[in-house]
């Protein structure tokens, strides 16, 4: 028997999925308290019945270590879930808004209601936490849902497909695998949402397929993220949190992963030495054979990032590192210093594991070389200087900031994580995902009481010196005309 072909995933395919999620939605299906929990809590069993599955794709598709395919990826996801099952209730209650004088007697409220039908485009780098959190928020926020997973790390993509359409409604919720094809069908298509997550060129064309519908996004990008070191640090901690935020982070592909480091010309060296004896620490002497460090995600990225470090002006700036090797897909923890700010390595975002230091004359100068590029999805300051924490968040644009660390304002739930100007638009965690996802409906209610006649036409003389004292806010004024008196 011939092997039956796979079926093609087109745009008539799509329009056809859209149309079956719509009429889904459209009868109400998703919009019950009691459905949203049912799903949340599909999501939880999911993760709690699969998670070896999970931990095992991560590898096959990353090398992910375990520990850090754990936190970073199912406990994440876990936590993301639990937090809207606790609050889904108290996020999906209406928010009292103050009325005005002119509304008199009037009472106002802001209603979320769902969007309808959104699609979420995950990645690679983290590829179950970056499509599960967006998921969850759609489906608190009572919406149906397609999903495509990134192709790049397909043993997860064909994990969620399998998972999914066990654990959860396949009448509202469904996954779309496939590539470039498959999700430019699925862009043709009208939504009431998309999201997002990826590089700023692929960005670029996924808004220009929603701009042909005034479909609304969300894009998660990323962009070269920096790191400012004082010299007035504890420097073992800010080293070993400078690691764990690049290497120890699916080794540098991250969108958050620190990119660059600046510091002082004096203090340059000693970063250095204890950056190079940390990573030892940390991965051995030939951390090409670590199993704590994930693998380059495929040979084109490998290609890539071995083409930023052989440029003729890049090559001889590498100080600790270089080394690598193809067939296993791994680069070792690699350090450049002064690398000319004209190179790629420089201009593009690296998602991966070199670090290029760039030592100025002090600090303040470092303001100026972030802000001659893109704004960055976050910003990173090592400093006890007070003074300077505070110049750097205020003169510092980007998506999100950490003082004495590195990554793990991601990790609060209470803050929104997103990105500005080239590092995206949008922001999601916590209830930040429930409100992504809602329309914040402005209702006003009033009664038949209250009429005031400066409203109508014909429009008089003094009809309009009311409406202007109405509106003057001077609560004297407001009475008087009320009581038929003047003020003058």
């Amino acid at each position: 028997m011939p092997d039956e072909k796979k079926k093609v995933f087109d745009v008539e395919s799509a329009a056809s999925l859209v149309k079956e999620l719509r009429g889904s939605f459209n009868a109400g299906k998703t919009k019950s308290y009691e459905w949203r929990i049912a799903q949340l809590k599909g999501i939880e069993k999911m993760i709690d019945e699969r998670e070896k599955d999970i931990i095992e794709a991560l590898h096959e598709d990353l090398s992910k270590p375990e520990l850090e395919a754990f936190v970073s990826e199912v406990s994440m996801s876990k936590g993301a879930c639990k937090l809207a099952l606790k609050e889904l209730g108290h996020w999906m209650k209406p928010e009292k808004a103050k009325t005005s004088m002119t509304t008199y007697p009037s009472s106002a409220e802001i209603v979320s209601e769902p969007l309808g039908v959104v699609l979420v485009i995950s990645t690679w780098n983290y590829p179950f936490l970056l499509s599960i959190d967006p998921v969850i928020g759609a489906i608190a926020a009572g919406n149906a849902v397609v999903l495509k997973p990134s192709e790049i790390a397909p043993a997860i993509s064909t994990l969620l497909s399998k998972l999914l359409e066990e654990y959860l409604d396949n009448s509202s919720i469904r996954v779309v695998e496939g590539a470039v094809a498959e999700t430019t069908a699925l862009l043709e298509q009208k939504w009431d949402k998309i999201f997002y997550t990826g590089s700023p060129r692929v960005g670029r064309i996924v808004m220009a397929a929603a701009a042909k519908h005034l479909t609304p996004v969300t894009l998660e990008l990323g962009g070269k993220c920096p790191v400012v070191v004082d010299s007035n640090v504890n420097l073992q901690v800010a080293v070993r949190r400078i690691i764990a935020g690049k290497w120890a982070c699916n080794n540098g592909q991250a969108c958050i992963a620190p990119d660059y480091v600046i510091t002082t010309k004096d203090f340059a060296p000693k970063l250095i030495d204890v950056l190079r004896h940390e990573l030892e620490e940390f991965f051995g002497k030939n951390p090409i054979e670590s199993e704590d460090m994930s693998r380059i995600v495929s040979v084109q990225h490998f290609k890539r990032l071995t083409r930023l470090l052989d440029e003729d002006e890049v090559s001889d700036k590498i100080i600790i590192g270089g080394q690598r090797d193809e067939n296993q897909l791994k680069i070792a923890p690699t350090i450049l210093v002064d690398v000319p700010e004209d190179t790629e390595i420089m201009k593009e975002e690296i998602f991966g594991p070199l670090l290029p230091i760039l030592t100025v004359e002090n600090l303040e100068e470092s303001f100026d070389v972030i802000n001659s590029k893109s704004k960055p999805l976050a910003a990173y300051l090592f400093s006890e200087n007070k003074q300077l924490q505070k110049d750097f968040v205020n003169n510092i644009s980007s998506g999100g900031m950490l003082i004495n660390d590195t990554i793990l304002h991601l990790t609060v739930s209470s803050l929104p994580f997103g990105g500005v100007g080239e590092s995206g638009m949008g922001s999601y965690h916590g209830k930040f995902s429930f409100d992504t996802f809602s329309h914040k409906k402005a209702v006003l209610y009033r009664g038949f009481t209250g009429e005031s006649p400066a409203r109508y036409p014909p429009y008089t003389p003094g009809k309009l010196k009311l409406l202007k004292t109405l509106t003057s806010g001077n609560i004297v004024s407001i009475l008087l005309a009320l009581l038929g008196f003047s003020k003058d």
